[in-house]
């Protein structure tokens, strides 16, 4: 067991992840979402070692303590990392992505299938919202202009606590905010994190959803700000994804940490249904059958 910082070769950089739990036990992968760090994940992190889960948490490229040299970001680029990752570790694996972070390890899903044995998403951007060719110019325009120095930090870490984290906090909110601030006030990462803002898309993931087959659980807050209707896009998502969505109140993008004590043991008990071989190693679903959310 460890939680040392262990550093993974990509084409264009290493990034950063921490492994903690049993060497032998099923693994589950946490990726967390654009402008984020991995401490994102820690409310989930600590009942996923004591439950048994060898448990790898990823920085994205360009973030936290991963390598500031990517030319490429995104859902598909995030995604090659995951599947590197889940190979170098041995899989198959549980995946759990917050906001792109979802993005990514549903287009693992559907690319490799043989790496995934169940999705887990919190503020899940599966598809992108409804715009048009101006609005897009005018926002990548905005962009190059938000997150430049020296305020590019500090607008990032204000739209972080308000409107992304309204609602509901945990404790340790104002501590990781800080964390997140820090890093986005090195020169090289807010430059990354320019990168991906101009980069994003999630035309490429919403088609090949109809290609996951493996069995999803996901958090959406009804306070997202990134979603016109959440209740919709959770129904959106049960129906696509055959997944089962819960809704939570006073929770806005980051329903891991707003709603731990929600999404904690929720994640446990649905990861704990999950079949296994007889050496407790997670079972891959059967391609094209999908079952119905009620009874995941």
């Amino acid at each position: 067991m460890t939680n040392q910082i262990e550093l993974l070769d990509r084409p264009e950089g290493r990034v950063a992840y921490t492994v903690e739990g049993p060497a032998d036990g099923p693994l589950v992968v946490l990726v967390p979402g654009m402008g984020d760090l991995r401490g994102t994940w820690r409310a989930l992190v600590g009942p996923l070692v004591a439950a048994g889960y060898r448990t790898a948490v990823t920085d994205l490229r360009g973030h936290g303590d991963s390598d500031t040299t990517f030319r490429v970001h995104g859902d598909q680029a995030t995604g090659s990392d995951v599947i590197a990752l889940v190979e170098h570790l041995g899989g198959p694996a549980v995946l759990i992505g917050s906001s792109m972070g979802a993005a990514s390890v549903a287009w693992v899903a559907a690319e490799r299938p043989d790496l995934v044995a169940g999705l887990v998403l919190s503020g899940p951007l599966l598809r992108n919202p409804p715009t048009s060719p101006l609005l897009e110019h005018l926002m990548h325009a905005a962009y190059r202009l938000m997150f430049v120095r020296p305020w590019g930090a500090a607008l990032w870490a204000s739209y972080y606590r308000s409107p992304l984290s309204r609602g509901r906090r945990a404790p340790w909110f104002d501590e990781h905010l800080a964390a997140v601030r820090t890093a986005m006030s090195d020169p090289a990462h807010l430059r990354q994190f320019r990168r991906l803002t101009l980069q994003l898309t999630h035309a490429p993931v919403e088609p090949r959803l109809v290609d996951v087959h493996a069995p999803a659980l996901a958090f959406i807050g009804r306070r997202d700000p990134d979603l016109r209707d959440p209740a919709a896009e959770a129904a959106w998502i049960e129906q696509t994804l055959d997944a089962r969505a819960v809704l939570l109140d006073d929770v806005a993008h980051y329903p891991h940490h707003q709603a731990a004590d929600d999404v904690v043991p929720a994640t446990l008990a649905w990861l704990a249904e999950r079949p296994r071989d007889t050496s407790g190693r997670l079972v891959l679903p059967v391609r094209g059958d999908r079952t119905d959310p009620a009874d995941r």
